[in-house]
């Protein structure tokens, strides 16, 4: 399963006028994700959906340009156990971690976390486990809901303290670590 992750950077207190106009785009109902970002980097929209390249390269990108002050758009490809993305209420807190694996690094982690995601699992859901095939290579994306911010900090640290998580080597593999927390916009489908 392929999926198109758009991140938008926009000025300083203007994700909320950025949001509403989007919501309006002919593309928005092709989406499976709108979130914005309230932790890590921030006055970032992230899309995950088809984005027409035309919205993207347009005079007016997204119908946000004045907004907008920076644009990527990748493809990933999700871990071959994860199941699909579903539309659905998981969140509302979302949290994107974004890694940069080692040089041969993907392989095993694949294997590593197709090992170990099982034994997380009873702890939250995992929405997304996926590389990029366009972009800096080889970036891993992970996604994982949480009802709060506290109960996000909860299951992390009973996660550790029970030992089934991190995957026992999964560390070795990276050379950079992002995290980065959004909430969903009110027409968001996951939220």
């Amino acid at each position: 399963m392929q999926h198109d992750v758009t991140i938008i950077t926009v000025r300083p207190g203007k994700h909320p006028a950025a949001l509403e106009r989007l919501q309006q785009a002919p593309f928005a109902t092709n989406l499976l994700a709108c979130w914005y970002s309230e932790l890590g980097a921030l006055n970032q929209i992230l899309l995950i959906g088809d984005v027409p390249a035309s919205a993207l390269t347009s005079s007016d990108p997204l119908g946000i340009g004045e907004f907008i002050t920076g644009i990527t758009a990748d493809r990933y490809v999700s871990f071959d156990f994860m199941p699909p993305i579903e539309p659905g209420a998981f969140g509302p807190v979302y949290e994107v971690r974004t890694y940069m694996l080692r040089t041969g690094g993907l392989p095993r982690t694949i294997e590593l976390w197709r090992k170990t995601v099982p034994g997380r699992l009873p702890l939250s859901p995992l929405l997304a486990a996926m590389y990029s095939v366009t972009g800096q290579m080889i970036r891993f994306m992970h996604i994982w809901p949480y009802p709060s911010l506290d109960e996000r900090q909860r299951i992390r640290g009973k996660a550790v303290a029970d030992g089934v998580w991190p995957p026992p080597g999964g560390p070795d593999e990276l050379v950079t670590q992002q995290a980065d927390i959004y909430l969903p916009a009110s027409f968001s489908p996951l939220r």
